[in-house]
């Protein structure tokens, strides 16, 4: 095996979605969305589009996080859209993420970081068209870093 060179492309599709499914959602999409047709189609599978965490703490630095944010709302999000049934995110971000795309299946909808006055001006439909809204059947909400608020639309 001296001088053996195996390439991404030369794995199974089986050895691939066990790596992938070892590492978070949003950075196999991140990282691999869109290199070629045979990964996207792999990305496509509800495995990693059902759940999107979009949280800065579980990505690192705000510059890094920021370039990751662009990407998944220019190009990502508007592929994946209608897989997608349970989005976190912080409110620092929530109109991008929201206006990014239509979520036609999204029913959870967690929202971190979240002050009271920017709930209410989301749920008077400001941000967020009501019949998407009228869709989501959970939604939790941190306001500052310890009060949690669950509630069921």
């Amino acid at each position: 095996m001296e001088h053996s060179c195996v390439r991404l492309d030369d794995l199974p599709d089986e050895i691939l979605l066990i790596i992938f499914q070892k590492l978070n959602n949003c950075d196999v999409l991140y990282s691999f969305m869109g290199l070629n047709e045979r990964l996207d189609t792999i990305l496509y599978d509800k495995i990693f589009t059902i759940n999107l965490s979009l949280i800065k703490y579980v990505h690192g630095s705000s510059y890094q996080f920021n370039i990751i944010l662009d990407r998944f709302s220019l190009e990502i999000l508007p592929k994946i859209n209608d897989k997608i049934e349970r989005l976190s995110i912080e409110s620092s971000f929530i109109k991008r993420i929201l206006l990014a795309t239509n979520y036609p299946n999204l029913h959870a909808l967690d929202l971190y970081e979240f002050e009271p006055e920017t709930a209410s001006t989301l749920f008077r439909g400001k941000i967020f068209f009501f019949y998407t809204l009228s869709m989501i059947t959970y939604t939790r909400y941190q306001f500052g870093k310890n009060s949690t608020y669950k509630g069921i639309s």
